[in-house]
């Protein structure tokens, strides 16, 4: 395979298991989540002395294209696009609404894009990245729209679902 390659696929999943990982907010640089005792680290960028953590996108996604299936990662300049708001304001949003992270995998569910992936700059790494997305539908609306949309027609519920009412 070549060192680039867009692709016409489809969207099969997103794993929002471990979706975001914390850097500094001014120097970017990864901050640890956990110590060696397992308890959480404070925020303080041992670099920059800065004590401004943000977090950022790290998805693991499921595409098939015409000849294949393929796990892909996509990094937060990419997953912006697709979910409208940055890592942040998606962790808060799940927050108040429990729900909504599960529901990401039925929003996306057979989503049509033009993804452009590159190799891993890590040699280690095990999936093709994502440098860029299109999509594809004409009506597409970012992950965080629909699901505002969704949770605050059910609000009334008490819940969000992607199942009508």
């Amino acid at each position: 395979m070549e060192a680039t390659e867009s692709v016409l696929c489809t969207l099969l999943a997103v794993d929002l298991n471990d979706y975001c990982y914390r850097v500094c907010s001014r120097c970017q640089r990864v901050l640890p989540s956990v110590n060696n005792n397992g308890l959480a680290y404070s925020s303080f960028c041992k670099f920059c002395k800065s004590n401004e953590p943000k977090l950022l996108y790290r998805i693991l996604m499921s595409i098939a294209t015409d000849t294949s299936v393929k796990t892909v990662i996509c990094f937060d300049r990419v997953a912006t696009v697709l979910f409208g708001c940055s890592a942040d304001e998606f962790f808060h949003f799940t927050k108040l609404n429990p729900k909504a992270a599960s529901m990401v995998d039925k929003v996306f569910d057979g989503e049509m894009l033009r993804m452009t992936l590159t190799r891993p700059h890590n040699r280690n790494a095990q999936h093709m990245r994502v440098a860029s997305v299109v999509p594809l539908r004409s009506g597409f609306q970012p992950a965080i729209v629909t699901l505002t949309e969704l949770c605050t027609k059910n609000a009334s519920l008490g819940n969000c679902s992607t199942t009508k009412s």
